[in-house]
Order: structure tokens, then C-alpha cells, then sequence
């Protein structure tokens, strides 16, 4: 019978030296690894031991998934973001989460609503003076949350003020707060908002409530997401380099009464592609898209507005006002496919592609979700426009449409292309 040996030997991960050839300075301590022993096979092996299975502090932590609720070991989110570390999962119970305001700091977090949509309540408390959430952790992940009822002495808080690195949020929700979501102005910064909800702006004489207002970064995009019943300020406002808004409803709906329902108030280069966008009988300002009302900030400018429906529920108004005498070369604007509804304008801009706009009336349409927005299937309009192409390699042709309550769904497009955001 062979017995196993048991040898006395440590192995360091690193060769040995002649000593001819020692460096002057004294070498990196070699990584332990573990004990030699010989196996039943006679073959040698290395045996972890407890000491070397010891993390290095320079190693990346474990992924940890933490609960929240509360009949958990955790019941305040307040104490979930200080406990937090990078890479973690957090996991929120369903509920009502009210005065547990949060600053999110660290970097590759996934936080997500487990089941039913938690809901996060303000309740008079923010934090540090900003909003219920707070994140500047680096790249952070939120997923099926409800923020609502923010406020702020600035009179500008937010569900969630967003300060640094890439914030995804994904099937969230945005009430009555008096900024839905707010962004930092830093340029390396990005932004992604897909299948949410945004509405309710607070009714504050006085006070502009924007319901989602994105400030000087480099990128943001916007998917499949709801917005309505803003309050004096815009719907969607976008200070981004580059701007990505498809497949979305902006419709402010009856009793709204945003300003602008969509801004780029400093230009930038903007996709606007398979929205649907109206205002309501009631809007403080007729002009529903603006394009560079305050100036250039960034060096390349554009609007590439593509296959949208344009809805003015107001007896006049102007569908899209480009701001051009505020860039010294003028602004490039390609206006291609899209479908106006009411009584409005629609002007060529001046640089730029104007074509296949077309206009029906409520008639002529068919509702989907509770308001009429698509043509027909019989429709003279259908098969009148052509291919949109792409514009500096970005295709303005969709290949979804917004998919009620908030989400998209993929089509496929015929050959009798209609112009607006449904085929």
C-alpha cells in the first residue's frame, strides 16, 4: 500500500536567481501558493492552504447580492447604499419606501426592483439637498424602481440626481417629483434611459419642472419611454454632445402644460427618430420641438429628425423652431418622413434635407393605446415617402415603434413605407 508523503516545501510563484545575477534592489515578495504533497497517484500536486486562499487586497471583490425589505436583514435603503460595495447586486423588495433618501458611490452596481415595482417616497427628505437618490458611482445599473415626490429648498429636486460615470435606468418610474431625472454637466459622461415612465410635474407658480433634464454631457439615449402631464417646463431637455431619442411617446395628454415637449437648447447633434410628440390645447409655449434657443456649447451641430409623429392639440403652433441665427454656420437639420397632425408649422430649415412630410388629420387615424396616432391601412399616405438613408452613418430609418404602457416592439417595414413613427 503506498502512502502519501507529505514534503515540507513551499512554492513561490516566482524563479530563483543565480546570485551572480541579484539585483541591487530587493525583489518583489513572491505570492505563496500553497504546500507540495504527493498524491495517491505518486504524482506531485500544490495544496491550497487557508492562507493562500486569502484574497491580495489589490484583487477585485466578489459579486454580492444584497436584499432589501422590510423583513430583511436590511430594511432601510438608506443603509443598503452605505453598506454597498463595488460590484454588488441589490436586490429591494416590493413596497413603499418613504424618507430613505440615498447616495449610490460605488462603481459597477446593479440596483433592481425584485417582483412588484418598489416605490421610493420622498416624504420631505432628499439627499444632500438634491434628490431621493443620488449616484456618482461610476457605472451603475437601476432597474424597476418608482421614485416619486421629490423636492428641494433649490426647488429643483429630483428622483434621482445623476453626478458621474454611466447611469443605465431600465423600467423605472418618475412621479410628481420636481425634476424627474437629473444629470451633472461633465462631458464624459453617459446616460441611457430605456422603457420608463415620466409624469406629473408638481403645480408650482413660478418654478420650471422639467420632467427629465440632461445636462452637458457626452452622450445620452432614450428608448421606449412614456412622458406626460409636464408643468411649465419642457418634457425632455437635452444639453448632451450627442443626443439618441427613439421609439418614445412625449404627449403631454389633457390638462398638461409643459413648455417645450422636446429642447436642445444648446444644439449638439441630435437623432430624433420613430417618436410620437404632441402638445396639449393648454401649453404655455406653442413651439413643441426647439433646437438651439440658448447657443452652440459644442462644436458640431445637428437635427436629424426622422419618421416622427408631431401632434398640436392647440389651434396653432409651430412643430420644430431652429434657433439658426445663434450658430455663425447656420444649423444642419434633415426633416425626412415625418407626420404632422393639427393645425401648425412645419418650415424647410435653411441647411439640410426637407422631405417627405406629410400631414393628416385625426380622422384620417386610428388610436393605439387610447389616442389616434396611426394611419390607416388604407391610407393614401402609405407608400408616398422613401427610405430616409442615414445620416453620418446613423440609420434614420426605424425598425421599432413605441409599445404601450412604455417599452418598443420591432417591425419590419414594407414596401409601402408611411411617413411618422408607425408602419
Amino acid at each position: 500500500m503506498i502512502r502519501s508523503v507529505i514534503l515540507g516545501v513551499l512554492v513561490f510563484s516566482s524563479p530563483l536567481c543565480g546570485l551572480a545575477q541579484m539585483p541591487e534592489t530587493v525583489p518583489a515578495s513572491p505570492s505563496y501558493r500553497g504546500e507540495i504533497r504527493r498524491g495517491t497517484d505518486g504524482k506531485l500536486m500544490v495544496v491550497e492552504t487557508q492562507e493562500a486562499a486569502r484574497p491580495r487586497v489589490d484583487e477585485q471583490p466578489r459579486t454580492a447580492t444584497m436584499v432589501v425589505g422590510s423583513q430583511e436583514k436590511i430594511t432601510t435603503i438608506t443603509e443598503a447604499a452605505k453598506l454597498a460595495q463595488d460590484g454588488d447586486v441589490i436586490e429591494i423588495k416590493p413596497g413603499d419606501y418613504r424618507g430613505q433618501s440615498a447616495v449610490w458611490t460605488r462603481n459597477n452596481l446593479l440596483i433592481r426592483g425584485a417582483g412588484g415595482r418598489p416605490v421610493m417616497m420622498a416624504d420631505g427628505k432628499n439627499a444632500e439637498g438634491k434628490a431621493i437618490w443620488v449616484v456618482r458611482g461610476g457605472k451603475v445599473r437601476i432597474e424597476n424602481i418608482e421614485f416619486r415626490g421629490a423636492r428641494a429648498a433649490s426647488g429643483n429636486g429630483a428622483g434621482i440626481h445623476f453626478e458621474r460615470g454611466h447611469l443605465v435606468v431600465a423600467r423605472c418610474a418618475f412621479v410628481d417629483n420636481e425634476t424627474g431625472l437629473l444629470s451633472a454637466n461633465l462631458p464624459e459622461m453617459t446616460l441611457e434611459v430605456i422603457d420608463s415612465e415620466f409624469a406629473a410635474a408638481p403645480h408650482h407658480e413660478g418654478q420650471l419642472h422639467h420632467l427629465l433634464q440632461v445636462g452637458a454631457i457626452g452622450r445620452f439615449s432614450l428608448t421606449g419611454s412614456r412622458f406626460e402631464q409636464g408643468y411649465l417646463g419642457s418634457l425632455v431637455k437635452s444639453r448632451a454632445r450627442e443626443s439618441h431619442l427613439r421609439y418614445n411617446l412625449l404627449v403631454d395628454g389633457a390638462g398638461g402644460r409643459s413648455s417645450y415637449e422636446l429642447e436642445f437648447p444648446n444644439g449638439g447633434i441630435a437623432y430624433v427618430v420613430g417618436n410620437v410628440i404632441g402638445q396639449s390645447s393648454g401649453t404655455d409655449n406653442p413651439v413643441i420641438v426647439s433646437y438651439g434657443a440658448e447657443g452652440p456649447r459644442w462644436p458640431d451641430n445637428g437635427l436629424f429628425l426622422a419618421h416622427n409623429t408631431l401632434v398640436n392639440d392647440m389651434h396653432s403652433g409651430t412643430f420644430l423652431k431652429l434657433w439658426s441665427e445663434k450658430f455663425a454656420g447656420g444649423i444642419e437639420a434633415w426633416v425626412i418622413n415625418n407626420l404632422t397632425v393639427g393645425d401648425g408649422d412645419l418650415f424647410p430649415p435653411a441647411q439640410g434635407r426637407f422631405e417627405g412630410n406629410k400631414s393628416a388629420s385625426r380622422r384620417d387615424l386610428l388610436e393605439h393605446g387610447g389616442q389616434a396616432l396611426r394611419l390607416n391601412s388604407v391610407s393614401s399616405l402609405r407608400g408616398t415617402v422613401r427610405i430616409p438613408g442615414h445620416a453620418r452613418g446613423v440609420d434614420l430609418l426605424p425598425e421599432a415603434e413605441f409599445s404601450f404602457p412604455a417599452g418598443s416592439r420591432s417591425i419590419r417595414v414594407s414596401n409601402s413605407l408611411a411617413p411618422g413613427a408607425f408602419q
